[in-house]
């Protein structure tokens, strides 16, 4: 598609009364917090059994917070799509949001692995991680090098990329055909972890988790469920029902084998509370989501999120994490949720918010 090609709003059914879902908003930093959850578990802050165990119950899952962000996207982008909006538009008001964070972020990745392991820096990786690559390269080493978290945005940056060509496809569907796409895309992430199964468990697990050419299936879903949405096509499941999926779901991806828990396990819930969420904004009804706490913490989980990992890897060097007992372990944890938070109050207010002012261009 020509980067002329304009981007239009999609039409608002009778049900859809409002264009602010702000629960959306509140729902993204519940998932960084099992991203930021997951990786506090990783790094092995805890070493009482039972303490282990309470935080792999909790967290365990907690990398499957990706899969929200991507449905996410999708939905977001496709419901504020501007009438007459051009590709170029759209690509820059999105690089707008992600880059400078990002550039930030990698830079103090950057500084922190010279100052730590100047034999561990790495050229290439650290170039194709600044030009938002890394997802496509099949090497752990490149793809959570650098600021781990960023591999995401490699995976996002292609998503924008070809944001203008899917609108267009999925604009042309017939408001029938809605639901069977959405059938068909499910249907394809569930497949994606038992074509992997022959292959080695670490080209299994790029293909299935990492990989933006997978990973854009549930980008398209969410694009297309925005479609539904809009068009007053939804199914009427509630936001307290989809909400006790997940949490369902999400403790069954554990139990489940090869690649089906990183992403398969929860597609499904995470798709019907993305919708759930936003009908629930639409009509006025109730959802915890949209609380003015929520809500901010939302809008700086971006920043939560790309930070989260820095500040866990860097204080634990600096305190000797091994050394913890429980309790201290369980301050540390406290603290590092506390600076993390702050940390991101800070990059949103200094970078986010005024690049993303100066780079949109009009609204």
């Amino acid at each position: 598609m020509s980067e002329r090609t304009a981007v239009g709003a999609p039409e608002r059914g009778a049900a859809a009364v409002s264009a602010r879902i702000p629960s959306l908003t509140g729902l993204r930093f519940a998932a960084a917090l099992l991203v930021f959850g997951f990786h506090v578990h990783a790094e092995n802050i805890f070493h009482d059994p039972t303490a282990r165990w309470l935080l792999a119950f909790v967290f365990g899952q907690g990398a499957v917070g990706v899969g929200f962000f991507f449905v996410l996207s999708g939905f977001v982008l496709f419901w504020s799509g501007k009438p007459g909006m051009p590709a170029r538009t759209v690509w820059r008001r999105r690089a707008a949001k992600i880059v400078p964070n990002h550039v930030v972020t990698w830079l103090i990745a950057l500084a922190g692995i010279v100052y730590a392991s100047p034999r561990g820096f790495n050229v290439v990786s650290s170039v194709v991680g600044l030009f938002l690559l890394q997802a496509w390269v099949p090497v752990q080493g490149v793809y959570f090098g650098g600021n781990t978290p960023a591999w995401s945005l490699s995976c996002e940056a292609a998503f924008y990329f070809a944001f203008p060509l899917l609108y267009f496809w999925i604009r042309r569907l017939a408001e029938r055909h809605l639901w069977p796409v959405a059938i068909a895309l499910v249907a394809a992430v569930l497949l994606v972890p038992v074509l992997v199964l022959p292959l080695p468990t670490s080209t299994a697990y790029w293909l299935s988790y990492v990989f933006p050419v997978t990973r854009a299936l549930e980008f398209a879903l969410g694009m297309v469920l925005a479609r539904i949405v809009a068009s007053g096509r939804w199914i009427r499941v509630g936001l307290l029902p989809s909400m006790l999926l997940c949490v369902f779901a999400y403790w069954l991806c554990a139990y489940l084998p090869g690649m089906f828990g990183n992403v398969a396990g929860t597609v499904i819930p995470i798709a019907l509370l993305v919708a759930a969420a936003a009908v629930a904004d639409i009509e006025g009804r109730w959802s915890p989501w949209r609380h003015p706490v929520m809500v901010w913490l939302g809008d700086i989980s971006f920043a939560f999120y790309l930070l989260h990992q820095l500040v866990i890897r860097f204080v634990g060097k600096a305190l000797h994490i091994g050394s913890l007992s429980t309790v201290g372990a369980l301050g540390l944890t406290a603290g590092l949720l506390v600076v993390t938070v702050g940390a991101a109050w800070l990059l949103y207010n200094t970078v986010e918010l005024p690049m993303m002012r100066l780079l949109r261009g009009r609204r």
